[in-house]
């Protein structure tokens, strides 16, 4: 199988130099791009088409949905290694940053498929989201990353955010329709950090779910901090999970994330899962 990289210069703090003189070490004149735009990847991308197999996305969940939005329903393969802040799709999907383990799997030529989503015309891999997460990463953007920070924002917008109100317009879901904390898409299990936020999420079942989440007080943060970073996160007064292949809802915020990277998005919003639309290594 041929390979190249897609390095995102600006995740792990920008520091991709390491990575590069690991790689030149160990493969003979690796094709690879840093990135300094999405046009960058797109030509790449489509300059290399005939003769790459594998695109190897070098960065966080922003930067591997941008490689894979290119890559669906296609018989090009998607690998990983990371270079984020959370990394949630690397982490639910056995990539980690030893390169010798991640050529040895190119080397083995085998792939699996999984779904992908949209969110209107958003394309999404991981998790979106909208309400309390999507103005903790508007305001997380503003910092130099890292969980530190990821942390110290979400305790600083917790205390200040108001409920969004979420209206439903299928009949059999208005039972839901309401004012919440935030709500999730979950592609698979987690945002990043082994923050499950959707334990029994699969990304191969045709289905999202759906994470519907109310304002909870202050004495049930610690206990739903918990439950999410051990992966017991379940359906309860202030958790509601829906598993769906497509839904329509109206909310009354545009601030979302897609993948942990912030987007303004107008309702009425459709959620759409296309089934295992991406090749990705195993």
């Amino acid at each position: 199988m041929q390979f190249a990289f897609i390095i995102n210069p600006y995740s792990a703090k920008k520091n991709y130099q390491p990575f590069l003189d690991s790689l030149r070490k160990k493969v003979d004149n690796p094709l690879y791009l840093v990135s300094k735009s999405l046009q960058d990847t797109e030509d790449f991308i489509q300059n290399n088409w005939e003769n790459v197999d594998v695109f190897v996305a070098v960065g966080g969940d922003g930067t591997i949905s941008v490689v894979a939005q290119k890559l669906i329903n296609t018989e090009k393969i998607l690998a990983v290694f990371p270079a984020g802040s959370g990394n949630g799709f690397s982490n639910e999907n056995n990539f980690n940053k030893n390169l010798d383990i991640l050529l040895a799997k190119i080397r083995k030529e085998k792939y699996k498929e999984i779904d992908t989503f949209m969110v209107n015309d958003h394309f999404s891999i991981n998790v979106s989201g909208t309400g309390f997460d999507g103005k903790v990463v508007k305001e997380f953007e503003k910092t130099s990353r890292g969980f530190k920070n990821y942390i110290k924002v979400s305790i600083k917008t917790f205390f200040n955010y108001k409920p969004i109100k979420i209206k439903f317009f299928d009949e059999s879901y208005k039972q839901y329709n309401g004012k919440y904390l935030m709500l999730n898409i979950a592609n698979t299990r987690q945002f990043g950090n082994n923050a499950y936020i959707a334990p029994m999420a699969s990304k191969s079942d045709g289905l999202v779910d759906l994470v519907l989440v109310k304002k909870f007080p202050l004495t049930y943060s610690a206990f739903f901090a918990f439950r999410m970073f051990t992966k017991r996160l379940k359906d309860d007064e202030y958790v509601t999970y829906l598993p769906v292949s497509e839904i329509e809802f109206k909310v009354n915020t545009k601030t979302w994330h897609i993948d942990g990277e912030f987007k303004k998005i107008k309702s009425p919003v459709h959620v759409k899962v296309l089934p295992k639309s991406l090749k990705i290594l195993i």
